[in-house]
């Protein structure tokens, strides 16, 4: 079960860690109702952040369950490769039940890691070719 927490180490917690990704986004992958932005990192597992404003839900109770729905599915994403995420809420959000956000989550989960494989040279997206002999 350790394998599906979600410690503060997989999360962004200062303003610096969410400066860094908006001001180096390598990966954007966009949405109706959210936009995620992404940088890598050097820690070897990914770490999100969140923004939904009151602009776009303006209820507290909306927003946290918005929230919620988003920190759990990506605590189900294992094999998110090592990025800095950083997901903001769109219009429209306040409509949405909580399947429709966990389907639509799972599709942007699905289209980072398909970015990201296609942004890394090919050389680099297979550890086994980089020259790591056995001995």
């Amino acid at each position: 079960m350790k394998a599906l927490s979600f410690p503060k180490s997989h999360r962004l917690l200062r303003p610096a860690d969410y400066g860094k990704v908006f001001n180096d986004v390598q990966l954007k992958v966009p949405h109706r109702n959210f936009l995620i932005l992404a940088t890598p990192n050097n820690l070897g597992h990914a770490r999100i952040g969140l923004i939904f404003s009151k602009k776009n839900l303006k209820l507290a109770v909306q927003r946290n369950r918005v929230k919620r729905q988003v920190r759990e599915s990506f605590r189900h994403q294992t094999d998110l490769p090592g990025l800095d995420l950083v997901v903001l809420g769109r219009q429209g959000l306040v409509s949405l039940d909580n399947q429709s956000v966990r389907a639509s989550m799972d599709d942007l989960w699905r289209r980072l890691r398909k970015k990201y494989a296609q942004s890394q040279p090919s050389g680099a997206a297979t550890p086994d070719t980089a020259g790591r002999g056995t001995g």
